[in-house]
């Protein structure tokens, strides 16, 4: 388990997992109104959250899968990165990708985040890469399944 400091702008409990077995954990819209986001309109919604990640991790921001079936809402840059070095506000970009306005209320659950490990690499300059079976086959060629 990972200890993440986190300062809470906004008068909602902090994420949590749902579930023992839950990867992410949902943001809250930190508003003082509902925010309507039209037909394939954008809108940055903040969450009134600002977190210090260890070096090495990352916080992905991803779409609630409820909202995307049953509304279309979704984070147009998915998975959105909070790098270990951000101390600002988290802040979700979302799109409506229906044909139908949607409403977002104070507190309504509108993303999910994920906690992740990541590696930093170096480049190694090469004239060749290792061959592979795949080798440079691209877009459909493992199969149609």
């Amino acid at each position: 388990m990972v200890k993440i400091q986190v300062i809470n702008l906004s008068p909602y409990e902090l994420p949590k997992y749902q579930t023992d077995n839950s990867a992410g954990m949902d943001l809250r819209a930190f508003t003082d109104s509902k925010i309507n986001i039209d037909s394939l309109e954008t809108k940055v919604v903040n969450t009134g959250l600002k977190i210090s990640l260890p070096k090495g991790f990352e916080a992905q921001i991803r779409p609630r899968s409820g909202l995307a079936a049953k509304h279309g809402i979704s984070v147009l840059n998915s998975p959105g990165t909070i790098d270990s070095d951000f101390r600002g506000e988290i802040k979700v970009i979302l799109i409506n990708l229906s044909k139908k306005s949607y409403s977002i209320q104070p507190g309504d659950r509108i993303a999910q985040m994920v906690v992740s490990k990541h590696e930093t690499i170096k480049w190694s300059l090469t004239e060749k890469l290792e061959n592979s079976i795949r080798d440079e086959k691209g877009f459909g060629s493992t199969g149609k399944n």
